[in-house]
């Protein structure tokens, strides 16, 4: 198994057209090898001062951590929600070439 440079990317999204916007966008600005979509998940959370529910569409965005400060910019500046998530979990090691083709698909 090969240490990685590249991180998992935690996107929530309010449906799936807004989802796939935001993963295609991301793929055509390279900023991304893949985008792999978790449909119908049911948030909790917290905002102003209150729990509140909704239904929305999970992205788990693949991308190098070369990539990070400009994907962090790019779904702030495509998301409808005032403090969207972007949670960046580090993949500490995988297959060498599925990590390979991460980063040539990032344009790296």
């Amino acid at each position: 198994m090969a240490k990685s440079q590249h991180c998992v990317v935690l996107v929530t999204a309010p449906d799936s057209t807004v989802a796939r916007q935001i993963a295609r966008s991301a793929l055509e600005h390279r900023l991304i090898a893949c985008a792999s979509l978790v449909p119908k998940i049911e948030s909790l959370y917290w905002w102003e001062g209150k729990i509140e529910k909704g239904n929305e569409v999970l992205l788990l965005l693949k991308t190098h951590r070369d990539k990070l400060v400009e994907l962090e910019k790019h779904v702030l500046k495509h998301h409808p929600y005032d403090t969207p998530e972007f949670v960046v979990l580090k993949i500490a090691g995988g297959n060498k070439r599925y990590l390979a083709w991460l980063s040539e698909s990032c344009g790296l």
